[in-house]
């Protein structure tokens, strides 16, 4: 029953793709279903935002309903197949062929600069009197991209962070010219205001785009550090020991040789 309503839905989105807005009574003649049945159906796609009602132009307001149509939305045209991944991709080899690869990456960083700044707003209001931690940025930054159909999480690793994406909108063209990850990569970089490293992106092939995040290093590493080289300071100083010999190791430690013994050397066996 769930799949043939499936069906059914499909099928009515199809018909006002094709045929426009239609009141409930043209679609269920087309369908050949009884108009309380379609009115079913309708209320369903409704409910996930794939069409919409409107008054039909030209009724009068009178007595009884008005006439109403059903409209399809740019959600329900998203349900159908798109060609904007093939005129991409014939695009930027296009631009490859013709003017090089770094053309490609000055279209990529285009494409991505409104994004920048709508997530680099984003950010700042959700990060103003917070701290501005790489990890906190982050973690703001994952909201932001979210909202633009990223589908991202950030989460606190030992180290620093980590900005997941579960969704890549242009994952079959980055495929083919990976300068789309690298500007993407320098965008995230900038937003959470540090180096970052990609490690996982869905165009090569795995199940999520991964970003590490680095954290700041530990204290009592750089407290060692510096030890270390004070300690190597003092044990390579040129400088000598007070009291101790100028003359050369070698000739301080040789053994000296006894008068008796150098006598016995000398007598005959």
């Amino acid at each position: 029953m769930e799949s043939e309503d499936r069906s059914t839905r499909h099928r009515v989105t199809a018909l006002l793709l094709e045929h426009g807005p239609q009141t409930a009574s043209e679609l269920a003649g087309r369908l050949g279903v009884s108009p309380a049945a379609v009115r079913r159906h309708l209320d369903a796609l409704l409910g996930t935002g794939r069409v919409e009602e409107r008054q039909a132009p030209g009724t009068r307001r009178g007595r009884g309903r008005p006439a109403r149509q059903y409209h399809l939305t740019d959600v329900g045209r998203s349900t159908f197949p798109h060609a904007y991944d093939d005129l991409a991709l014939t695009a930027l080899r296009h631009i490859a062929s013709s003017q090089g690869p770094e053309a490609v990456r000055v279209v990529a960083e285009a494409q991505l600069s409104g994004l920048e700044q709508r997530c680099s707003t984003a950010v700042e209001q959700a990060t103003a009197g917070s701290g501005d931690a790489p990890v906190d940025r982050a973690q703001a930054l994952a909201t932001a991209l979210t909202a633009e159909g990223y589908a991202a999480a950030a989460s606190t690793i030992a180290g620093g962070g980590q900005l997941c994406q579960h969704h890549c909108p242009v994952a079959h063209v980055a495929a083919e010219f990976p300068q789309l990850c690298e500007a993407e990569t320098a965008v995230i970089g900038r937003l959470v205001g540090t180096h970052v490293q990609r490690l996982a992106t869905i165009a090569h092939g795995d199940g999520v785009c991964t970003t590490h995040i680095p954290g700041p290093r530990p204290a009592a590493a750089l407290r060692g550090v510096a030890g270390h080289t004070r300690a190597g300071n003092r044990t390579t100083s040129a400088r000598p020991v007070p009291g101790e010999s100028r003359a050369p190791r070698a000739a301080i430690a040789a053994p000296s040789t006894s008068p008796t013994q150098t006598h016995r050397e000398r007598t005959p066996a």
